[in-house]
């Protein structure tokens, strides 16, 4: 995917996170879905996390990354993932393990209603670092004022 190195280059927007389908082989003994990390999402997968038991009216993210690029997945169940440019934003419900959310960095992202059982993967770019989270909306949107 190009994706990558064109999203550098300019300052990211809600039109950067996509969708994106991903194989899913079916036969009579269940469906399977494998992901490639460079192939099916646009970086080196580095780091695999997954969120669940989050109590009924519960919010998950909350935040953006400086370089880290996530792909969300509900694996199992449903939940919103909500996505912010600082100007535009958009929600998307993810309810098919055969596909996510692209959110590259500069994208303000946090997860929200939760289905009971959900089970929230993530796919990331980067070890964790907490110096690569902005967790204050409006030092967000000073961020969102510098090019990178």
């Amino acid at each position: 995917m190009q994706l990558r190195n064109n999203i550098r280059m300019k300052k990211t927007t809600i039109d950067d996170c996509k969708i994106i389908q991903l194989p899913k082989v079916e036969d009579p003994r269940g469906s399977l879905t494998y992901i490639y990390g460079n192939e099916h999402v646009p970086f080196p997968i580095r780091r695999v996390f997954y969120i669940y038991d989050v109590p009924a009216g519960k919010d998950r993210g909350a935040h953006a990354h400086k370089e880290c690029w996530e792909f969300i997945i509900a694996a199992s169940g449903a939940l919103e993932v909500h996505v912010n440019d600082g100007t535009r934003d958009k929600t998307v419900t993810l309810n098919r393990p055969f596909q996510g959310i692209l959110v590259p960095p500069g994208i303000w992202a946090h997860e929200q209603e939760f289905s009971a059982g959900v089970l929230c993967l993530v796919l990331t770019s980067h070890d964790y670092d907490e110096n690569d989270y902005i967790r204050d909306y409006n030092e967000y949107l000073e961020f969102k004022k510098i090019d990178y």
